[in-house]
């Protein structure tokens, strides 16, 4: 395996190869993360400095250098280099003053990026028309968190490819595809003990932060509160699950009834969104088994999972991949279904 390394503006800086190990980590609505392991040694110590970028021969995915430690004893000689991959570029610029957002979630990944200070070398790639559609108000926030609650509000993935010929880094946006054995469109993907390529297998389901009734309540520009009821509005008894959402940021001003009222409403379904049922399933596989990786699934994809001695049969989303480059082989660790419920804070 030939790790690549490039200085921020995209120029080959030099080539790794006594690595002795690589995490890979690939995620879906955020930015990935990788950790290197290689000896101590003069041309190591030039390459994997902070700010130089990682990636491999032949992957549309680089990372950037974020984090580096020496270590040096009887036992081990190494340093170690961590980081992300290149969207997370977003979270040094900020969405400043107030933007109110009535279009696709596509669109509005491109618009915010496109207001923000600009990134050097970045181009919008091509326009997917993903139909999925997001009406909202957002002031001075964090430009990768807000597209991260983008990205999970509508099921799209996003990326910042490098394009080391041109010296460009493209925002692209992409969908994964359904390859569950629901559907009949796809060549279908399982994973299970019957085709011997899962193990170690981990599922974890957590419904402490369920809600599906969300309370908004905002003021309107005649200063008045409103409140606005969204989600499974139906539903009665243990089956119905609450939450309050204070929309008071939510600004009245320069907008129309109709879109103050559907900014309240996408505020509930955003914090709804976040505190979804969660299950995770997580196992390893054989990258090169009767199912390629890469080639018959890849991340965002939705493929289903048996397992027998459970009674389990699921079909989930891969929201993350972990590739792990060790002694020569790859061992690949897709994480499916919805992750456990994190605390995001959209006010940084």
């Amino acid at each position: 395996m030939e790790i690549r390394i490039y200085d921020k503006v995209l120029d080959l800086k030099g080539i790794i190869e006594n690595q002795t190990s690589l995490i890979w980590l690939r995620k879906y609505f955020e930015p990935g993360e990788f950790e290197l392991h290689a000896p101590i040694t003069d041309f190591n110590m030039n390459m994997l400095t902070i700010g130089n970028l990682v990636t491999m021969y032949g992957q549309n995915e680089a990372g950037v250098i974020e984090d580096v430690n020496y270590e040096e004893s009887r036992e081990k000689n190494e340093i170690t280099a961590k980081g992300r991959f290149l969207s997370a570029y977003m979270g040094r610029r900020l969405i400043r003053g107030t933007v109110n957002i009535n279009d696709t979630i596509e669109n509005a990944m491109r618009t915010l990026i496109t207001g923000a200070t600009p990134i050097p070398l970045l181009e919008l790639g091509e326009l997917n028309s993903f139909p999925e559609t997001v009406t909202g108000q957002v002031t001075n926030k964090n430009l990768l968190s807000f597209m991260v609650k983008l990205a999970k509000a509508g099921n799209i993935g996003y990326r910042f490819r490098p394009d080391f010929n041109r010296k460009k880094i493209i925002f692209e946006t992409y969908k994964g595809v359904d390859r569950s054995i629901e559907q009949t469109e796809n060549n279908r993907v399982t994973f299970s003990e019957n085709y011997d390529n899962i193990n170690k297998a981990t599922y974890k389901a957590n419904d402490q932060s369920y809600a599906n009734v969300a309370y908004v309540v905002g003021e309107n520009a005649k200063g008045e509160e409103v409140t606005v009821e969204v989600g499974d509005t139906e539903s009665e008894g243990l089956e119905r699950s609450e939450i309050f959402v204070d929309a008071s940021g939510v600004s009245a001003t320069d907008i129309s009834d109709d879109e103050f009222m559907a900014a309240l409403r996408q505020e509930g379904q955003n914090t709804l969104n976040a505190n979804r049922f969660s299950e995770t399933f997580e196992c390893d596989t054989n990258a090169q088994g009767n199912f390629v990786y890469r080639k018959n699934y890849d991340l965002g994809d939705i493929v289903t999972v048996k397992k027998a001695s459970w009674k389990m049969q699921k079909s989930l989303r891969m929201t993350e991949l972990q590739e792990t480059y060790e002694y020569g082989s790859l061992v690949v660790t897709p994480t499916l279904g919805n992750p456990l419920p994190t605390s995001i804070d959209w006010e940084d």
